[in-house]
């Protein structure tokens, strides 16, 4: 049986916490930040956990499963 191989992509957007959760980076903070407020582009820099419903395909991305 062949290796499994992860995706490249998957890799530079993700990252695992010490208890097995995957960490990610809020979208919408690249590009247009002239009309979002001060509040809203602060809050969009924090990482946020990756939802349950999620969390089987993004570790099939990272090769774990």
């Amino acid at each position: 049986m062949p290796k499994m191989k992860t995706n490249s992509g998957s890799k530079k957007r993700f990252a695992l916490t010490g208890t097995g959760k995957i960490k990610r980076k809020h979208a919408y903070k690249s590009h247009i930040l002239t009309k979002k407020t001060k509040k809203r582009k602060r809050n969009l820099t924090y990482f946020s956990i990756v939802d349950k419903s999620n969390n089987s395909s993004v570790k099939q991305l990272l090769g774990m499963k």
